[in-house]
């Protein structure tokens, strides 16, 4: 018997089905038992897929003479899969809703003053300050008692450092964003062409570099202990604070921006991003919700696939994650097409939350007539589905658009040049209230204070650290009563950040300066004897000198720093 020949089950024959078979071999039979076609009957009522079985009747092919002679024959029909189900596009916008905003824009704290200090301490508070100083002490000890460490490095110098040490450490490196210079080296030097006083009078070049090697935010594994999975768990701390310290601080108003920004970073790192259309191209990527001034509400760190936001759905994840709080208040959330999805919009809208933003017109569940349509400039076409509207607008190109928020209304607009010319709705407000995660690069970038480091989690602190500042002077312009702009924030609050200096006033008398000469007393190998700089050493400061004043009994020592120095 052939693979062609019909099979007659008798009475006490297991009861055998052909099955159609779409491929090469059309006219090869497929035989099932019963059991395994009780199987795939269970497993398909649970699918898309629907199965017609024919029987033999007068409606049956199977005397077609091809391969749909079979006794049952498996066809898949083309079913609408639950998503395009929930999507059904019309031109009716009645389904198009409002939802009422039930939060107000405000300090949920109490101001605490109207100095530019006491906005920018909010940030800096002391439980912060007190966490990083012990990671700092901690991890500065394992450095000391590594075996790689030589006898003369600099970390056998080392002392615990304190919160007050940290704060002057924080302002000589917010300071190094006003003044630049090519190296760190250039701001302690005493040469003419670079003194700068503050810097050598408020902390030692050498103290310096070693508070920024030892820098450090979180505890490192024990010997044997499992290295933990979250890649950012050497940074995570001051993730943390950052985010849950401007919770606490301040609620914004309706209108919220998502977009993405990039920290430079061109060093080896397993989540360094590129960004073609971004100022920094290379470098660590953060997701940012802000309002639209650049006030930074909440922030994530990119790290790869497998972060909690990575893989399937990843953008929708993002965006849930950083509205945590936020939602089933009737924010309007304004987003690019990077995010932007039907699925994600249906979302946030049984949230009670608006998203409106650019949109790529191939994601999923989008109209085929939206998708189609050509479109003469100045031309638009719009659809509507449970609340939501999908819209594409003719201007120099094609421009697609999403917004659960409002309708395709067409509304005339005049640029910074004076001309008029019409615009949809949602396009008009999304150039309105995007530019806050633009304004706050912008606002970063005018006094960067980043060094180049091998270390990425000091690189991203410091990224930290001036946004703090960015948000301070933000929030000193909405709350204080006067208005700054950035450059007299920053220098007002380093100037409360380093020691007071001693100044001398005009209508006191002018002192004799020291008048140093270079000892004349010699070791036994032939070097010139040092002695203890007085200065230095009141400040708890061990600066040892080959000078000596020749004015002050005893001849006390005095380095080059101190030479300008009066007589007290």
């Amino acid at each position: 018997m052939n693979d062609t020949d019909e099979v007659e089950a008798g009475p006490s024959a297991p009861k055998r089905m052909k099955i159609s078979q779409n491929n090469k071999r059309a006219s090869t039979k497929k035989f099932l038992t019963d059991d395994e076609l009780q199987a795939i009957l269970e497993a398909s009522s649970d699918s898309d897929v629907d199965i017609y079985l024919n029987d033999g009747s007068e409606d049956s092919s199977s005397e077609s003479g091809d391969e749909d002679e079979s006794i049952f024959d498996f066809q898949q029909t083309q079913t609408v899969s639950t998503n395009k189900d929930e999507f059904q596009w019309t031109e009716d916008s009645g389904s198009m809703k409002s939802v009422e905003f039930t939060k107000e824009e405000k300090m949920l704290i109490p101001i605490p003053g109207k100095e530019p200090i006491d906005f920018f301490m909010m940030f800096l508070t002391h439980e912060f300050l007190e966490s990083i100083v012990e990671q700092t002490n901690i991890y500065a000890t394992e450095v000391f008692l590594s075996k790689g460490t030589k006898e003369k490095s600099r970390i056998t110098n080392w002392k615990e450092t304190t919160n007050e040490e940290m704060i002057v450490f924080l302002g000589l490196l917010l300071h190094m964003g006003n003044i630049r210079m090519s190296r760190l080296q250039d701001y302690w030097k005493t040469d003419p062409l670079f003194n700068i006083n503050i810097f050598h009078s408020s902390m030692s070049r050498n103290r310096f570099l070693l508070i920024m090697r030892t820098l450090h935010f979180a505890k490192n594994p024990e010997p044997g202990e499992a290295v933990p999975q979250d890649r950012l768990h050497k940074i995570r701390p001051p993730v943390r604070f950052f985010n849950e310290r401007m919770s606490k601080i301040f609620y914004p108003g309706r209108e919220l921006s998502l977009d993405e920004s990039m920290m430079l970073w061109r060093g080896r790192l397993v989540f360094r991003q590129y960004i073609k259309n971004k100022r920094h191209k290379y470098g660590i990527k953060l997701y940012m919700l802000t309002d639209p001034n650049g006030i930074i509400l909440k922030f994530m760190v990119y790290t790869g696939s497998l972060d909690d936001c990575g893989g399937k759905g990843h953008t929708e994840k993002v965006v849930l994650h950083l509205l945590d709080g936020k939602l089933n208040v009737g924010h309007s959330l304004y987003m690019d097409n990077f995010y932007n999805s039907p699925a994600l919009a249906k979302t946030l809208l049984k949230q009670n939350t608006h998203c409106t933003g650019t949109l790529r017109i191939d994601r999923k569940d989008c109209p085929t007539e939206v998708k189609q349509k050509k479109l003469k400039r100045g031309e638009t076409i719009a659809r509507y589905s449970g609340g939501i509207l999908v819209g594409k607008w003719k201007d120099k190109r094609d421009v697609c658009y999403i917004s659960n928020e409002y309708e395709n209304t067409m509304l005339n607009v005049t640029n910074r040049r004076g001309d008029t010319r019409e615009k949809p709705l949602p396009i008009i407000q999304y150039n309105t209230y995007m530019a806050g995660v633009d304004r706050q690069d912008q606002l970063l970038s005018y006094y960067p204070c980043e060094r180049k480091t091998i270390r990425w989690p000091t690189k991203i602190f410091v990224h930290i650290l001036q946004m703090m500042l960015i948000n301070a002077h933000g929030l000193y312009n909405k709350y204080s009563g006067k208005k700054m702009n950035l450059y007299d924030f920053r220098v007002a609050v380093i100037r409360k950040l380093l020691p007071t200096q001693t100044v001398v006033q005009e209508n006191q008398p002018k002192l004799d300066a020291h008048y140093l000469v270079k000892r004349e007393e010699k070791t036994s190998s032939g070097k010139i004897k040092r002695k203890a700089c007085k200065t230095c050493y009141k400040k708890n400061k061990r600066t040892d000198t080959t000078y000596v004043c020749q004015k002050c009994p005893g001849l006390p020592g005095y380095c080059l720093d101190c030479a300008t120095l009066t007589h007290v």
